[in-house]
Order: structure tokens, then sequence, then C-alpha cells
């Protein structure tokens, strides 16, 4: 396998990585001269200067992971990644400490113009006067998001001894009176409270252009901004003009709309009251080594058949939740391959039910090895990456729940598959703890070992069925390695089926030949994840 690492990364990512593939360190190339170069690696680690586009992961055929040396990932198009089954991964703890204190150093230069009185002085001249800041003591600071960055921001504001307000939807209201601060619920009773505000948010949709000349009219004539987040959340625009106006104190500003292609940047139009710096949030020695080897170490573990820690595009996978279920992931993806191949007809809705120890458990992971167990057996390069999403584009409907009804086996999963012709139900359990069985068949109760090749029989329950069967095997030389014989718990039934493991594929002349037996009904033969 080989590894491509490029915008100047650290170093020790290389020799992690070594452990498990061959790296390459390349310079920042464009993305033409990407789409050349990626089809001969299997995983491309970056930080911010590469943008990894829909072209150049088209064109990444054997690509499994993209690692961002770094907290964001909106240099990389995830959609593009997710659709074709590539892992993304971040480090988003890695410069946490690196960003939040650029944001209070960011904060306290423009406070006490450190920038401008600099320049001065360097020049010889002595306007002290000219440079009288203000103190951050007794000021309110309001921290739009409330995570690892803005929390630690918050902490060494509160310490400063300002006043904390904080909006953030994903973060409740005891959480931050616990800290100290005050929770507000709504921008519009949030902007008016503050003499700073910082953002500590993803850009998404809903954070583009959230500070703009709006949001800008009902904040404190004064107010000073900081953006060590990313561009584009703060409209550089409205900011220049609110600046030049007085609106605006001073602004604070590490990150732009278009980098590192700044030189139309509004901001740099703006009076002295404005303090610009490169993207260095990140930027230091230790976090920078920090990064480097979280994501390298993700890479290594993904390359070598393990899972990322921290993967953007399959949170439902993350070691949190994976560890407590992880037995169970084969024998999911096993009775949703099964619930397939058995069934006809385009899938409508997969309903997934976990009844004993899994009922008290986060089952999302298991959803996702149901639905690659079932989508592989139809579709080509299915996995748990971009499962989920193909589910979605054909319109499958995922039901998910828990049940408390006792079962026989310490974890139970149980799916029913209806297609718009029939439904198939399959059950799968862990025997002894540690031994996968598919355990139910439509109204069947088996004792299945999943293996790779199995051969479903349905047949009139009567004497010598078993031998017809096992002479056409044998004749056409395939080799029978275990038989279970199961008949309905009506004892009345007259059906029953034989679920034969066999050691090699059956092919579709030894299929018909069973299937021509007297009292067969419509054997199948399924191929297994083993």
């Amino acid at each position: 396998m080989k590894v491509l690492v490029t915008d100047k990364i650290n170093e020790a990512a290389g020799k992690i990585i070594e452990a498990a593939a061959e790296v390459d360190f390349l310079p920042t190339m464009s993305e033409d001269e990407l789409v050349k170069v990626i089809p001969q690696y299997d995983a491309l680690m970056v930080r911010s200067q590469t943008k990894v586009t829909s072209k150049i992961i088209e064109a990444g055929k054997n690509l499994k992971i993209i690692g961002r040396a770094g907290v964001g990932v909106d240099n990389i198009d995830l959609e593009s990644a997710t659709q074709n089954g590539i892992i993304v991964v971040n480090s988003p703890d890695g410069n946490t400490m690196a960003a939040a204190e650029h944001t209070i150093a960011l904060m306290l230069a423009m406070a006490r113009n450190i920038a401008p009185a600099a320049t001065s002085t360097k020049a010889g001249k002595w306007d002290r006067s000219k440079f009288t800041g203000c103190e951050l003591y007794k000021k309110t600071l309001g921290v739009i998001g409330l995570g690892k960055i803005g929390s630690h921001v918050a902490h060494v504001a509160l310490a400063l001894g300002m006043k904390v307000v904080v909006y953030d939807p994903f973060t409740s209201k005891d959480v931050v009176e616990k800290m100290g601060g005050e929770y507000i619920d709504n921008l519009d009773n949030f902007w008016g409270k503050c003499d700073f505000i910082t953002v500590h948010v993803p850009k998404t949709k809903d954070t583009v252009n959230m500070i703009n000349k709006d949001a800008i009219a009902k904040m404190k004539k004064g107010v000073r901004l900081v953006n060590c987040a990313r561009g584009g959340i703060i409209n550089e625009t409205d900011l220049k003009d609110a600046i030049n106006s007085g609106q605006v104190a001073g602004a604070a500003i590490d990150v732009y709309e278009n980098e590192p292609n700044i030189a139309e940047c509004p901001l740099l139009e703006c009076n002295e009251n404005i303090v610009l710096t490169p993207h260095l949030g990140a930027s230091t020695k230790e976090a920078q080594l920090n990064v480097a080897i979280d994501v390298a170490e993700q890479i290594k573990e993904v390359l070598s058949g393990g899972s990322a820690s921290s993967a953007v595009n399959i949170p439902s996978l993350r070691p949190d939740k994976l560890e407590p279920v992880k037995d169970y992931m084969q024998i999911a993806e096993n009775s949703g391959e099964l619930a397939v191949q058995l069934s006809s007809g385009m899938i409508k809705t997969i309903e997934i039910t976990a009844q004993g120890n899994l009922a008290d458990l986060d089952i999302q992971p298991l959803e996702v090895a149901v639905l690659k167990g079932a989508l592989s057996s139809r579709l080509e390069s299915v996995n748990y990456v971009n499962a989920p999403v193909l589910a979605k584009k054909r319109g499958i409907d995922i039901i998910s729940t828990r049940s408390k009804v006792k079962c026989n086996f310490a974890g139970l999963i149980t799916i029913k598959l209806t297609t718009d012709k029939e439904s198939t139900v399959v059950a799968g359990a862990l025997v002894a703890k540690d031994i996968p069985r598919i355990v139910k068949i439509n109204d069947y109760e088996t004792s299945i070992r999943p293996e790779k090749h199995v051969l479903i029989v349905p047949h009139v329950n009567k004497p010598s069925m078993i031998a017809k069967v096992a002479k056409v095997i044998g004749e056409n030389g395939i080799n029978i390695g275990s038989m279970n014989v199961v008949q309905k718990n009506d004892k009345h039934e007259t059906e029953s089926i034989m679920v034969i493991n066999v050691d090699t594929a059956v092919d579709d002349v030894t299929l018909n030949e069973i299937g021509q037996i007297d009292g067969v009904h419509n054997p199948k033969y399924v191929n297994l994840t083993a």
C-alpha cells in the first residue's frame, strides 16, 4: 500500500504510517497535478492548503482514507468521499490549545493596539496616547460555539476576570452555568450583551455569514470581534463597513473566505482597528506534531484493517460507539446479506430489532453493518462509509427499534427486509457469548454457522429427502461441511428446510438439478462474507 503526505506535514507522520504502508512526502499540488498521481495511492494526508475536490477523489480509485491534519475538513469534498466509500478523518483535539491561545492572543492584541503600536515604535515614534486601549477585565465575552476550543477560551476569559455569555444550541444551560457563564438560547438576545465576540463553529450552511450587517446592527456600538474558526462565518464586506463606521471598534481575524488568495479581501482596506494574521491558529510546533501523529495513527490503523477514532463521515463507527457492539458486527452484516439473497424484488424497508443486552446499547453501528450486507449483495463497492448514503439514494427506509421482550440469547438482532414483492425475516445472535449463528429464517428456528457458501433447500418433510439432495451435491463434486435440517414449530407442519454449509460455490446447473427433486421448493445458494 502507498500513502501520499503533502502540505508540509511533520515527518513524524511518515514514521508512524511506515508500519503499514509506503509513504511519499510531496509538496502541495494543484488539482490537475494531484489527479495524475493519486490513482497509485491508498491514502492521502493533507493540511488546509490542498483542496481535495470530487475530481481528485474520483481519480483516486484505490483511496481508502483521507486524513486532514487539523480540526476542520471543509477543504475536502465530504459528499464525494462518502459516496465513493472513502473514510475522512481529522484531528479534533490536536490543536485545541494552540487555537484557543491564539484567540486570546488576538483578543488582547486588538484590545491594546499591539500591532499598530509595534509598527509605530519600530518607525522611531512615541505615540503613547494614540494607542490607548481597553481592558478585558469586567468586560463581557460572547462565545459562539462551546466545543473544546470555545470552552478553553471561555475558561481563560473567566480567569482574566471577564464575564462570559454563550450561544450554542448543542450545549445545555447546566454545562454553561457550571462553568461560570451565562447561557443564551437565542442569537437576537445574545448580540447586545457582548463587548467582545469570538466564534468557534464549523463552516456550514447555517454558519456562513452568521455575522453580517443585520447581526452587527444588533450589537453594542464599539463591539470587538474575533474569528479564529473559519473564513466566511463573518461577512468580510459587512465587517469592513462596520469598522469604518465605528459600530465595530476592532476586529482580530485569522481566517478568510478565500485562502490563501486574500489580495481582494475587503478587510485589507480597513483602518488600524483590525489585526490580521495568516491562519496561524494551529501554527505551533506542538500542535503540528500532535495533529500529524493523531491522523497518521488513524491512517495506519485503517490500512491495517482497524477503525478510525475520528472519522468525520462515519460517526456511527467511532470507537466509543463501536466497542460495545463490535462482536455483533459480522453477524449483523451476514444477516443482511442472507435476507437480501433470499428475497426477490426491490428493497423498500429494512426493519432492525435489537433484543437482550443489545436493547440497552446504541445499535447504530449494527444498522450500518446490516445495510452493508444487504446492499453489497446487489451493488459493487459497498462499505461501511457509503452504505447509508446508497440506501438513502435508493429510498430504502430504515426502521430501528430496541425491544425488552425476553429472548433465548445474550443479544439478538432481527432483520425484516421488505421488498415490493415479499418480506423476509432473518435473525442473528451470539451463542455462548462469542459464537455467531443465524438463529431464524422466516418461520424456521435454525442454528446456522455463517460461512461463505450456504445452500438453502426448502422441501416437503418426508423420508429420503436429505439423501436425494446430498446425492446431487456429491455427484457435482461439492463437499458438504455441515447440515442443519429444521421443521417449523408446528408439529403438524409438513414443510422443512435444509441449511447446508458447502466448501465451494453452487453453480446454477447444480441448483437447478436440486430444484428438480420431487418435494424441493425453490432452493437458493447464498454467498456470505466469512
